[in-house]
């Protein structure tokens, strides 16, 4: 018998029996009980109407925000805190389903227990515990998902080729569940996944980036990426992060494979951030560089402007996997673009320059580009790569003197445009831009403090070269 820990599986069964519907707790709670994970969402299937228990499971609590009901997939939600614990819970009533070759969304019928777990995706996913006082606890596992479980191992209940072709979705499932689990992909499974993949067409974008975004957000997102590329899912909906892999020679000289050097910066990136965005913008750091790789007689390859290029990519490519085209976006987008300048810093004399510049171009995501660019430390020279950090340390400690010194992030000049109008009494023109790039500039090399006398005083030497004379009273 097994026991979920917790009295909420009580409480439906109780409702169950009231109902006298055969009712099981399956899928992830389950999984996740066997593996020690913490898990608030439960799936619970009955013989029978699942809306009606949702229903009637909500009679039963205190503090139940309403019940969400899906008639059109004979499923119900509930939102809960039960037990001192937050819950959401979804109920459907057992089904089989068959599949149209041109879809996704399968035929429903009513069916039993076993018809229900046919159908789940995986056998780690097909356990079920009955909730049922009679048989509460008892583990039904017709696929050996306990063993699997056991073993690491992510088998689909029934033929790889037929589950995978049904729901296409379920390919993405798998790998980001050995992403997130660190389980293997049993070889029949893989080999169905290469097979279908072409499938994977059907599925929405929103749908896949969604199992996407789950892989990036897994301890080591290589793994998943790794097999999104084997297998040939990549390049069907991210074509230009499988155009990386690759490494070409002439004369005896290559360049490192940029695929599996910006896993390499993901995964350096996920052991310090679990940030989604941060992750993408190491994603898509070096994504300009196939398209500005040259070759040169005197130095070997070349990626000049990768990062202008890189960055230019990334609004299409959110566009495509329809991610956010707000302040994510252009997040990532700046850091795309300013990946390299810390390393520029660190290879030079770090110059108080040099360093404001930097801080007035990344703002408050200053933080996150130092993480991303020691991310992209990844020489298998140990000389070399305590070097870059020795020099990065010296760029962070600058950064810290000249923020306290100088107020540089997110800096806005002490002298606006309507200053400068309203001092010279002129209207919109060239002229003002100038001035105020010329005061920016002043401030950045160190040659006025940011304060509004000094950037006031320039102004007005500033307006008298430009010729032109301040109003009465200014």
């Amino acid at each position: 018998m097994i026991n979920l820990g917790h009295p909420i599986y009580e409480l439906i069964g109780s409702v169950a029996d009231e109902m006298n519907l055969e009712t099981y707790a399956v899928g992830g709670a389950v999984r996740d009980f066997f593996l020690g994970r913490p898990c608030s969402d439960i799936d619970v299937v009955c013989v029978g109407s699942g809306i009606a228990l949702a229903e009637a499971v909500a009679q039963h609590l205190e503090h139940t925000s309403e019940v969400h009901i899906f008639r059109n997939f004979g499923t119900a939600q509930i939102h809960c805190h039960y037990g001192g614990e937050k819950w959401e819970v979804e109920f459907v009533g057992a089904r089989r389903e068959s599949y149209q070759r041109n879809s996704r969304k399968p035929i429903v019928e009513d069916g039993t227990l076993e018809d229900d777990q046919n159908r789940r995706d995986f056998t780690v996913n097909a356990l079920a515990v009955c909730l049922n006082k009679e048989r509460f606890g008892e583990l039904v596992d017709p696929f050996g998902g306990i063993r699997d479980l056991r073993d690491g191992i992510l088998r689909t209940p029934l033929e790889p080729g037929i589950t995978f072709s049904d729901d296409p979705l379920r390919m993405m499932r798998a790998i980001r569940f050995a992403a997130q689990l660190g389980f293997t992909i049993d070889e029949a499974c893989l080999n169905a996944i290469h097979d279908n993949a072409d499938r994977l067409k059907i599925i929405s974008q929103e749908r896949i980036t969604s199992e996407l975004n789950k892989i990036i957000l897994s301890p080591k997102p290589s793994t998943g990426i790794k097999l999104l590329e084997k297998t040939g899912l990549l390049r069907i909906f991210f074509p230009e992060f499988a155009n990386l892999k690759g490494v070409e020679t002439i004369n005896g000289r290559g360049h490192k494979d940029n695929f599996y050097h910006t896993l390499e910066v993901v995964d350096n990136v996920a052991a310090k951030s679990d940030d989604l965005w941060l992750r993408w913008a190491a994603m898509l750091h070096d994504i300009g560089k196939p398209a500005t790789k040259r070759y040169d007689e005197r130095i070997g390859w070349t990626f000049h402007g990768h990062e202008v290029k890189g960055s230019q990519m990334v609004k299409r490519i959110f566009k495509r996997l329809r991610l956010p085209l707000g302040d994510k976006m252009k997040y990532v987008e700046k850091l795309v673009l300013l990946h390299l300048r810390p390393i520029v810093i660190s290879e030079d004399i770090v110059t108080d320059s040099a360093v404001r510049r930097l801080l007035f171009e990344a703002g408050n995501d200053i933080d996150d580009l130092m993480i991303l660019c020691e991310a992209d430390i990844t020489s298998k020279k140990e000389e070399k790569k305590k070097r870059f950090r020795d020099n990065y340390q010296l760029v962070r400690q600058k950064l810290v003197e000249l923020e306290e010194k100088d107020r540089i992030r997110n800096f806005q000049p002490p002298v606006s445009g309507l200053d400068i109008m309203n001092t010279f009494g002129i209207g919109p023109s060239q002229v003002i831009g100038d001035i105020k790039d010329t005061i920016k500039d002043a401030i950045l090399d160190g040659e006025i403090p940011n304060e509004r006398d000094a950037a006031w005083k320039m102004m007005l030497e500033l307006g008298h070269k430009f010729g032109l004379t301040p109003v009465d009273g200014q």
